[in-house]
């Protein structure tokens, strides 16, 4: 195997699948990255035995060929050298020169033999979606997912296929951000698939083009995400997603617009004042008028206002600043309306577009 590449492609190509190699492998091949050269391409595949990714860009190449390098080792190279260009010559001692400018090193790799083969699901189910809507359906749920692993499903977004939809929702408990959008089926197919958080996360950073069509591909236990550069594998979470539909159709009693940029700069300057091991504000609606207020006794307190149409008696509920900063960071427009009945009942967010966002209240009595 022999190619030349630039150092920019390279580290483009490194950026896309560094993160997907594991920490700590359990076998030492995981550790590695696969290079492939071959008609003029060059393709990486790194995997983690749960998320693969193989991505593709155009290369120099003298000779075919397939060699597995040391990841973090050949990361950091290619990172530190300072020539544009880099040749790579791989030899049937399995072991890679490689030359930028007069640097020359030489680093040990592994067979291509040995290296995981991604699984092929060509053969399932499969639609396309644009890039740039699937790049905001997930990143519009990503973040309220749950990041404790004793809450397995709860841990990917869940994608539900059914009636010319695709339904996007992540939920850690606490919080819940559903957003949906049209897709064009082959087929009348209808379906459930809890994405891996770590998935996501990987299929978010290669989702650039606006443009660009993304084929999925759907099995029972697996997913794959291919755009004209990039494919993504994960397996899939499996268990029985919550059933959400309850509190979807919860009707709010009172529906208030609220400014979005004021209120984040509001909530993050309150938010100062909450404790660490537990974040809660009071919101006071009054006519005209939203308090917010936090009262910590080894901080201090803060109490901040902003003008809001509410014209009923006063009213107060507790929210966790934090989840509420996240959910309007991840809405849109100027303003967002915020739907709430009393202290004990969810309050419900919505923009313009399709997503809902749900945050659950806190208890009043620990907001003094």
């Amino acid at each position: 195997m022999e190619f030349v590449i630039s150092k920019s492609e390279l580290g483009a190509l490194i950026g896309k699948i560094q993160n997907v190699v594991p920490q700590k492998a359990p076998i030492p091949i995981l550790s590695h990255v696969l290079i492939e050269a071959k008609q003029g391409e060059l393709i990486f595949t790194a995997t983690d035995l749960t998320v693969g990714i193989r991505c593709f860009t155009k290369a120099k190449v003298v000779q075919e060929g397939a060699l597995s390098l040391p990841s973090k080792r050949f990361f950091q190279l290619v990172r530190e050298l300072t020539d544009s260009q880099i040749e790579i010559t791989a030899h049937a001692s399995e072991m890679a020169e490689i030359r930028a400018g007069t640097s020359r090193f030489k680093l040990n790799g592994m067979n291509k033999q040995d290296y995981p083969t991604l699984p092929n699901l060509k053969e399932g189910f499969k639609f396309t979606i644009k890039a740039q809507d699937l790049k905001e359906m997930l990143y519009r749920t990503a973040f309220a997912v749950s990041r404790e692993d004793n809450r397995y499903v709860l841990t990917g977004v869940l994608m539900r296929i059914q009636n010319g939809k695709a339904v996007f929702v992540g939920t850690d408990g606490k919080r819940l951000a559903k957003t949906e959008t049209v897709v064009h089926l082959t087929e009348d197919f209808s379906g459930e698939f809890i994405l891996p958080l770590k998935a996501v996360e990987e299929i978010l950073k290669i989702l650039n083009d606006k443009d660009e069509e993304v084929t999925v591909y759907l099995t029972s236990d697996k997913a794959a995400f291919e755009t004209s550069s990039s494919l993504i594998m994960t397996k899939l979470l499996s268990g029985d997603y919550p059933d959400f539909e309850q509190i979807l159709s919860t009707q709010s009693e009172i529906v208030l617009t609220l400014h979005r940029e004021e209120l984040i700069t509001l909530l993050r300057q309150i938010s100062l004042f909450t404790a660490d091991s537990y974040h809660s504000v009071r919101f006071t609606f009054e006519p005209g008028e939203l308090i917010l207020t936090a009262n910590t006794a080894n901080i201090g307190e803060g109490k901040v206002s902003m003008p809001v149409n509410y014209e009923g008696s006063k009213m107060d509920i507790a929210f966790n600043p934090h989840f509420f900063l996240d959910i309007l960071r991840h809405s849109s427009d100027e303003t967002v309306n915020l739907g709430i009945t009393d202290s004990y009942n969810p309050g419900i967010i919505t923009d313009s577009t399709a997503s809902l966002f749900i945050l659950m209240p806190m208890r009043l009595n620990d907001v003094e």
